[in-house]
């Protein structure tokens, strides 16, 4: 004996402690006829079946069946799930598309079915999450996991320990089996399986084992090929196959070896793994006890934590109390000093009022015609009517009733409550401008502060501006999915929009603050793929294409300089051209690219197929428009004519400038600095062209163009000069042709 074995047999797993990988991921119980998935995970036949019910009226036939020996045949016999069960299984597979929905910029399909039929499904397996496509024969298609569901049938047995296997043909009341037969699939007593089983019968010679619940066939047989025994295993789709899946089936190009080869080399491995976690037990007990040390640490210092922070915030109450109650002191005392002198003011006037038996009074002086008691008299009244004259003309109340200098200003105390985090909080993003690019989808790139510890994941935020606002006012912010890198892909963005883009990161559940807002303005048109077309007038002598064809460079060379010969006689050199692989003929479209700031002389636009050839035909016929002519003057006819013979309708961008046609309605300045990136549309139905400032989307010119025929982006160089395409332009997501 080995010492693997000794060692197996030294330390046998209890089998009650593999309940765990017993249990279906799907109901969550017990195995029940398992059927192993093309990714070697297994699931229940039951499960299978009801959630394609779930989803399907239709009726399985008998075909489905074929994977399931022993199983009930007609559907009646088949007892219909129960609502608890069904219930269950309709929240597993809403959790699943659910989660599948959630992953990455891109979208999973989740549940879905391949067909309109029962048999042909696709749908994610609960295990991996991978999607498995069960091909046109269904469930037929799948293997029953024999091995898996003996280890279940032990499981149960050791379960159920003193529990006996009844007899299955006795009458009541049954008594104990005491074999079970394998092609019956029933257990009997003694006496029952002489009576069924006489000397000298076929049935005499059934198989029987012991008293099982478990009837496995004797063979495993190829789900294919009803009739033909597994006898080889196929390397690529990792599963047994037989002899016609070899010869003339799907197999028949894989690499496939002998069954016992795949056993042996199988039990080996699965020998060697199990070995080698049987000798790091130490290790992983080791590894449990620091974990659970650990899981007793974050228990505590979570409580310390919380304990620390209440105290903060009880702090900052006390404090906003405290506070509160200084302020609002100072405002009573201030209301009840004006309040006693107001009320002061009123009673002085109100004297006047119950004083007015004064003026009768001194209405009664005056008639006193002694001069000497009249003056006696008066000279106190007269005193007292100046004092109350005075007070009327001059009214001001004796306090200020505004309380404008108690006004409290609260704002930087809010934004710093808001901003309240704990030290841990990470700091925000930066978004990239510079490699940020946002046609009908948009990539933000981002960047963490440089001595920034690592993040769980981001969290990207779009809104579109100007567009209807929700209850708070505002643009509704959509979220992205988590981003576990430094750059997210927003899809399905509307043309000819403006759009805000910010950014947060979270570290252990703690979300730092928002990065600044930034703001892109989506083309006029979705985004059309292209390369460089290497063959249509290509000339390899002066241009310079890279290995993925995004990008061209114009180089001098020998060529070049005899050509240079041509300005004697009046000519200048020619360009050359370069088109696009991929033609236009319906719709609207934007490209965009980047001249280098070097180039001396770059031609952008679009060219006419229907011209090309002519174009193309006799390129060393000094009087083909291919060379351009300059009778020296500025009147601009020279640009008319030129126009009207080539196929080509273009801008002329060098040295760092734009140069608008002189035969353009452009009111202005006709030279305008180079933007970084130069966009381009074109609209073939209304068989117009547009000019754009990639990065701000203003349009710097536009004029008509014939669209008789496919229309293909094309450039001009002459001179040292490169042209980059941009990424979304080169991905190539839709084609035109």
């Amino acid at each position: 004996m080995s010492a693997l074995s000794r060692r197996n047999s030294i330390l046998p797993v209890p089998i009650k402690n593999i309940e765990r990988e017993l249990i279906c991921p799907i109901c969550k119980e017990l195995f029940t006829h398992p059927l192993i998935l093309p990714c070697q995970h297994s699931v229940c036949h039951k499960c299978v079946r009801e959630l394609l019910l779930l989803n399907h009226d239709d009726s399985f036939d008998a075909g489905s069946e074929c994977s399931l020996p022993g199983s009930p045949g007609p559907r009646s016999r088949v007892p219909s799930p129960s609502m608890e069960r069904l219930d269950r299984l309709a929240r597993s597979a809403t959790l699943q598309r659910r989660s599948f929905g959630r992953r990455g910029s891109v979208s999973s399909p989740g549940w879905r079915r391949g067909s309109v039929t029962p048999r042909v499904t696709t749908f994610p397996c609960p295990g991996c999450q991978h999607d498995v496509d069960l091909g046109e024969r269904g469930m037929s298609m799948l293997f029953r996991n024999f091995t898996l569901e003996s280890i279940v049938e032990r499981y149960r047995q050791a379960a159920r320990a003193a529990v006996a296997i009844m007899c299955n043909m006795c009458k009541p009341p049954p008594q104990e089996a005491t074999k079970s037969c394998m092609d019956c699939k029933a257990s009997y007593c003694n006496e029952c399986f002489k009576f069924h089983h006489p000397w000298g019968t076929p049935k005499a010679q059934h198989e029987y084992v012991g008293p099982t619940m478990n009837f496995r066939p004797k063979v495993l047989m190829c789900p294919e090929h009803e009739m033909e025994k597994v006898n080889m295993y196929c390397e690529v789709c990792r599963r047994p196959v037989c002899h016609l899946c070899k010869l003339g089936g799907s197999h028949a190009n894989h690499k496939v070896t002998t069954m016992s080869s795949a056993y042996k080399i199988l039990k080996e491995k699965l020998s060697k793994a199990i070995h080698f976690l049987i000798s790091k037990e130490d290790q992983v007990k080791t590894q449990i006890s620091h974990l659970e040390v650990l899981i007793h640490q974050t228990e505590e210092n979570g409580q310390v934590a919380e304990r620390r922070a209440n105290e903060h915030f009880e702090r900052l109450f006390e404090t906003l109390l405290e506070r509160k109650s200084e302020m609002l002191r100072s405002i009573e005392e201030s209301r009840t000093r004006r309040l006693e002198q107001l009320r002061g003011q009123v009673d002085e006037y109100q004297g006047m009022l119950e004083n007015s038996g004064l003026v009768g009074y001194a209405q009664e002086v005056l008639k006193e015609t002694d001069q000497s008691c009249f003056v006696q008299t008066a000279k106190q009244l007269h005193t007292r009517i100046t004092r109350s004259t005075e007070s009327l003309r001059t009214f001001h109340p004796a306090a200020d009733s505004s309380f404008d200098e108690f006004a409290l200003d609260t704002s930087r105390e809010e934004t710093l409550l808001k901003e309240l985090c704990f030290g841990g909080v990470p700091e925000p993003p930066i978004i990239d401008l510079s490699r940020s690019r946002v046609y009908n989808e948009g990539l933000l790139c981002w960047q963490l502060a440089e001595d920034a510890l690592a993040t769980d994941h981001q969290v990207l935020e779009y809104r579109r501006l100007g567009a209807e606002p929700d209850e708070e006012g505002g643009s509704r912010w959509l979220l992205t999915d988590r981003v576990y890198g430094s750059s997210a892909v927003v899809c399905d963005l509307e043309a000819d929009s403006l759009y805000a883009f910010r950014v947060r990161c979270c570290r252990n559940s703690l979300f730092s603050p928002y990065s600044a807002e930034v703001t892109f303005h989506t083309p006029p048109a979705p985004a059309f793929g292209f390369l460089f077309n290497d063959k249509c007038g290509f000339s390899s002598e002066r241009l310079v294409l890279n290995k993925r064809r995004d990008s061209v460079e114009c180089v001098a060379g020998m060529t070049f300089l005899l050509g240079a010969d041509r300005v004697q006689t009046g000519s200048y050199i020619s360009l050359d051209y370069i088109i696009s692989d991929t033609g236009i003929s319906q719709g609207r479209h934007y490209w965009a690219f980047r001249v280098e700031p070097h180039s001396y002389l770059v031609k952008v636009g679009v060219a006419s197929d229907s011209k090309l050839l002519e174009w193309f035909h006799n390129p060393r016929d000094t009087s083909s428009p291919r060379y351009d002519h300059d009778s020296g003057h500025d009147s601009g006819s020279e640009d008319t004519c030129y126009e009207l013979s080539q196929p080509f309708t273009l801008l002329t961008v060098g040295m760092g400038k734009v140069f608008i046609p002189k035969a353009s309605s452009v009111v202005g300045d006709r030279v305008l600095p180079m933007p970084q990136r130069i966009g381009v549309c074109l609209d073939y139905e209304a068989g117009r062209v547009y000019f754009y400032d990639a990065d701000t989307m203003r349009c710097l010119y536009e004029r008509q163009v014939d669209c008789s025929g496919t229309m293909y982006p094309a450039f001009g160089l002459m001179g040292s000069g490169r042209v980059h395409l941009e990424e979304f332009i080169t991905a190539k997501r839709l084609s035109y042709m």
